[in-house]
């Protein structure tokens, strides 16, 4: 028996019908979109028009969007397979990385750096050379938490980086399903004009044993950066300086991780990692001195060789007893340790004698050694339906050698040498309310930190001191779900940010005859203060993200110069700036069409800087973009290109120029998909592929012109191989509880671009 039915009709029953089937069938992370074509032909009746099919196509959210954190699922974007964690962060909403790889987030250098939870010490010293270095197909997501409430530690105005390393989690209460006993895992390598590399992954379960492993390594050439500076004195005294240093970074790491279920109430993990960087840098260097001091002027040669490599290992133990089968009431206990060498050489040699300055050759070693233990106990307490709360405490102990010897030709100088021991003691406390009722949730805790510093003096200038303060810091968070694909939430929380030795050792750095550079024991707590205004939504097609904040800080720790007397250029730091920014950024994802994905993460601000210290003021506007789209060409080609514009930033004595780059890449995947071929490129739009960023700044006594060309062009082709026996189920990320509260406070470009350019980075980073 035939029906006739019109063609309107059946064609929306079954695309609500099968879209139905497949949400049901899909996590909460997933978002399913219908494409129908002319006709469709079922079995059991024949329609009186037919259609040829009704697709349902699977697309994978890549942002889990929340008020207070943003998740981005490395994982599940294409771009993984060709491009470095640093090129991925680029995607990621709320986070800016620059020309000169110097990473911020909602527009602030200051936030703290984890990986799988924990902090740890080379991604903190140095997180842009790291990022660079590590292929993102070993990330599984990107956190970006702008609000991480009571239970995280106070340090970092800008908030918290978690990066989630792939790997297989432990099992969950109940037992593991022996279907999942098996292993997976992946191979990859790379080589490019600028960088060389391999890593291997694998990750497995045994009934209640659960592993992985992670192994990369690679060998980055920059190329040769040129900088020129130009610095006139208000007496007329000038420098010009032209400089070029070529940069290599080898880079290794490898991580360990174990998870057993004890029995259906309790677990216990366990993990490791060990990281190696080398920085090896070579500079020459062209000074022209001019004005009344100098007599006619006169030039000077130079050429510096910089030797530095870190190591650092990183261990944790974490027991984990849940009292109810809901697992909503648990006891924790965390123990961390950290242990990080570190080894700097320098040798500054010049072609020239003067009456003027001292241009004999010098050279320097630093040693620093760097111990964290970590305890942490957390408590879980569900009080009735949506509502919880939890306590807990923490006591780091961080222990920091440093042996730094300067040397006037081959002979030493112990009254220019340093040696000293660095204790600093944290016991903190919080306590952490959660509620949810119907379409509305709300956040609000408070912690307690006491720090204790001590610094020895052995060998130098330095005087012994001692120091102790506490800090008591709100945050709170408010969510409304305006309807089942979007949220509006207000957060506000104080952040600190600890001096780190780096800024408090009084230690004069001689090693540049015209400049001098020195810490200041001084220093106060940075705090600041986090507002924002944040919109999600999402529905088949689009993710929206908007993010309002006013964040102020009224004791800003800053670098700042001037020149003495004797015509040396003094760089010192203290808490001299105040700082207001008002901005907003956007994150948008669109699903064109079935094969065409856009996106967008742009952000514009206001700052306004002041210091009454120094009589200085800044203020002005600053924007960037992000822009690209995902492609899906005949044969399964994937294209993937992005382009990134960025204007000028500003600080309290001047401002640093934007930048331009564009990237690309292709990738097939074979075999099942298990072989993926991918080629990728990156260039500058400056030039011979190069940007180039210039910067302005006003001392006290002084101004300054700086141009620094980098060369980002690069071309690299890698392969990736995906192999196992079982498809492992998806699991809840385990959330470890151990947040490191001691960050010291550095430069994020210090290293980089102190080697690479002859600057130092504009803001404040964790280290």
């Amino acid at each position: 028996m035939k029906q006739n039915i019109p063609f309107r009709a059946v064609l929306v029953t079954m695309m609500l019908t099968l879209s139905a089937v497949v949400m049901a069938q899909t996590n909460d992370d997933d978002v399913e979109v219908v494409y129908a074509t002319d006709s469709l032909t079922i079995d059991s009746v024949t329609w009186s028009k037919e259609l040829d099919g009704v697709e349902v196509v699977h697309q994978k959210r890549l942002v889990k969007m929340e008020v207070d954190k943003m998740t981005y699922k490395v994982s599940e974007d294409e771009d993984a397979k060709t491009y470095t964690v640093l090129d991925m962060l680029r995607k990621v909403p709320m986070v800016t990385v620059d020309g000169q790889d110097n990473i911020s987030v909602n527009g602030s250098s200051s936030f703290k750096v984890y990986v799988d939870g924990l902090p740890n010490v080379m991604f903190s010293s140095n997180p842009s050379m790291v990022f660079k270095s590590m292929p993102a197909s070993a990330v599984k997501s990107i956190e970006v938490i702008t609000n991480p409430g009571a239970k995280y530690d106070a340090e970092g105005a800008a908030g918290v980086l978690n990066i989630v390393m792939n790997k297989q989690d432990g099992p969950q209460g109940g037992g593991a399903a022996p279907s999942l006993n098996g292993y997976n895992g992946t191979i990859r390598a790379t080589a490019g004009n600028r960088q060389l590399g391999g890593s291997a992954f694998v990750s497995g379960q045994q009934g209640k044993l659960s592993y992985s492993a992670n192994v990369m390594t690679s060998y980055n050439t920059p190329g040769n950066t040129t900088t020129e500076v130009e610095q006139l004195q208000d007496n007329g005294t000038s420098q010009i300086l032209t400089s070029e240093n070529d940069v290599k970074t080898p880079f290794t790491m490898g991580s360990l991780t174990l998870g057993y279920q004890l029995d259906n109430m309790s677990m216990l993990n366990l993990t490791a990692s060990v990281n190696s960087m080398n920085i090896k840098s070579n500079g020459t260097s062209l000074t022209t001195m001019g004005g009344t001091p100098y007599g006619d002027g006169f030039s000077y040669g130079s050429t510096t060789e910089m030797k530095n490599s870190r190591t650092s290992f990183s261990g944790s133990l974490d027991y984990q007893r849940f009292f109810n089968k809901e697992h909503t009431h648990s006891l924790a206990f965390t123990y961390q340790l950290n242990y990080s060498p570190a080894t700097t050489k320098m040798t500054n040699s010049f072609g020239a004698s003067s009456e003027y300055i001292d241009l004999t050759s010098r050279y320097s070693e630093n040693k620093d050694k760097t111990t964290n233990h970590i305890f942490q106990l957390d408590y879980t307490l569900p009080l009735a339906t949506g509502q919880s709360l939890a306590l807990g405490g923490k006591l780091q102990l961080h222990d920091a050698t440093s042996d730094s010897k300067y040397y006037l030709k081959d002979v030493y100088d112990p009254s220019t040498s340093s040696e000293y021991e660095y204790k600093n003691k944290i016991l903190a406390g919080y306590g952490e309310y959660t509620g949810k009722w119907n379409q509305f949730g709300a956040k609000a805790g408070v912690r307690y930190e006491y720090t204790w510093q001590d610094v020895d003096y052995k060998l130098g200038n330095g005087q012994d001191f001692k120091t102790s303060y506490g800090s008591l810091v709100p945050t709170a968070s408010l969510q409304y779900n305006l309807s089942a694909g979007s949220n509006l939430g207000l957060t506000y929380n104080m952040r600190i940010s600890r001096p780190g030795i780096s800024y408090l050792n009084p230690y004069v750095d001689k090693t540049n005859p015209i400049a001098l550079t020195y810490g200041n024991p001084d220093l106060e707590v940075e705090k600041a203060h986090n507002l924002s205004l944040v919109y999600n939504m999402y529905t088949s097609k689009l993710m929206l993200n908007l993010n309002a904040h006013y964040n102020f800080t009224d004791n800003g720790i800053s670098q700042y110069s001037f020149y003495d007397s004797n015509n040396l250029l003094n760089t010192t730091y203290g808490n001299v700036v105040k700082s207001h920014q008002t901005g907003l950024s956007a994150y948008v994802n669109y699903l064109l069409a079935k094969n065409t994905r856009l996106f967008m993460n742009s952000a514009v601000n206001y700052v306004d800087l002041s210091s009454n210290a120094l009589n200085q003021s800044n203020s002005g506007w600053t924007a960037n973009i992000m822009a690209g789209l995902q492609q899906t060409l005949p044969w399964n080609l994937k294209l993937s290109a992005f382009c990134i514009a960025s204007t000028k930033n500003y600080t309290l004595q001047g401002w640093s120029g934007g930048f331009n780059l564009l990237t690309a890449s292709l990738s097939k995947s074979l075999l099942k998909d298990k072989l993926t071929l991918s080629i990728s490129g990156l260039t500058g739009l400056n030039s011979g592929g190069s940007i180039l960023i210039e910067s302005s700044n006003r001392g006290k006594n002084f101004t300054s012109h700086t141009k620094v060309k980098v060369p980002i062009y690069g071309v690299s082709f890698s392969v990736s191989y995906t192999f196992g026996n079982s498809k492992m189920a998806n699991r809840q990320q385990r959330q470890s509880r151990v947040q490191n509260d001691f960050i010291e406070q550095q430069s994020q470009g210090e290293i980089i671009n102190s080697v690479g350019s002859g600057n130092t980075g504009n803001g404040n980073m964790p280290q």
